[in-house]
Parts: structure tokens; sequence; C-alpha cells
């Protein structure tokens, strides 16, 4: 099984500089043309027979929109969503620091979840969509902590283990298990942007 993962295009977020999180924001008009020529790569090159995608916007509407243009079914997870930053998400980066960040672990963020809640709910979310999938390739769109507590299960890294992939607006990733064989395709390909 191919498991393609897929962040969402720019969020007004991005050009708000805030933190997001679990802040609601939209696709910029950008962040839609992104998803344009995503589609175009994905469509072309290894259209998924499903799709899982969060249900926060930017990720639903990408998701959605990738669907349409395949043709394929599309499922939206709220375990998906991207990690939950409770009274940050949304503030900018100046108001954020107000409110201190966890210093460990199993701290949780205020009205948030912690870094270990988070690695849990992701883990949860890829047993049950590997266990529960019959499709030969298949697309996550969610979010790039997502895609990052993803990244880390795959590789079966410990959550001590502070590693971070750059996962760009639209970028692919393309991983591959079979049985207990587990390939990485590539990760972060973002060549459809074309450096837009």
């Amino acid at each position: 099984m191919q498991i393609l993962l897929i962040r969402h295009g720019e969020s007004e977020a991005d050009i708000l500089n805030v933190h997001e999180g679990r802040a609601d924001f939209e696709l910029t008009e950008k962040g839609r043309q992104q998803v344009q020529r995503l589609v175009q790569k994905v469509k072309a090159d290894f259209p998924p027979d499903f799709i899982w995608a969060s249900t926060l916007k930017r990720a639903r509407e990408t998701g959605e929109t990738l669907a349409e243009a395949i043709g394929c079914p599309i499922q939206l997870e709220e375990e998906l969503m991207e990690f939950n930053n409770g009274v940050q998400a949304g503030l900018s980066f100046e108001e954020a620091k107000k409110y201190p960040e966890p210093k460990f672990l199993h701290d949780r963020f205020e009205n948030g979840e912690s870094f270990i809640e988070f690695r849990m709910r992701i883990e949860g979310i890829f047993s049950k969509i590997v266990t529960e999938n019959t499709y030969d390739r298949i697309a996550i769109v969610a979010h790039g902590g997502v895609i990052n507590s993803l990244l880390r299960a795959f590789f079966q890294m410990p959550i001590s283990m502070d590693y971070y992939f750059k996962i760009g607006d639209t970028g692919i990733s393309l991983i591959e298990i079979d049985g207990e064989q587990k390939t990485v395709h590539f990760i972060n390909d973002t060549n459809h942007l074309g450096g837009m």
C-alpha cells in the first residue's frame, strides 16, 4: 500500500504571521493556486484510490479539491486535525508569549494537548487507516505537524527524539508499507509549485 502524505496549501495564518494549530484558517488565493498545481501533479503521477483529510478548512478544501479532480472518495477525519495548541491558536507570535509553552512532553498547552497526547492521537488514526485500508494507494491530506508525527511513527522514532521534517505548502511525501517492509519514496516534494 502506498500512502501519500500531503500538506494543505498556504493559509491565511501564513500571511497574518500568527500561530495556526487548531485555529481554522482558510486557504489564501495563492494557496488555492498551489492546490491546483498539486492536483495536476498527483492526478498525473500517482492518483490515490481514497483520500483521508483533516476537517480543518485549509486541509479539507485541499483534500476535497483533489478528490473531485481525481473522482475518488474522501473521508474527513477529526483525528487528523493539527496539534491543539490551545490558547495560542490564532494569536500573533508576540501575543502568544504571554502563554508559556510546556516544559515537558507530557505537559499540555493551556486549553490544548500535550506533545505525547498529540503523538498518540496521530499514531492511533494512522494505525486505523492502515489496518482498515483495502486500496493500493491512499492519500492523507493534513498539516505540517500531523505529517511530522506520521513520519516519526512510520520511522518508529521515540517521542523524545525531536527530529523535524520540513514540509512546505502542498508538499507531497510518498511512503509504502508492504507487509513488514517499509519504503520511503520521497519526502516534501514541492516541484509542482515551480518556485511559486
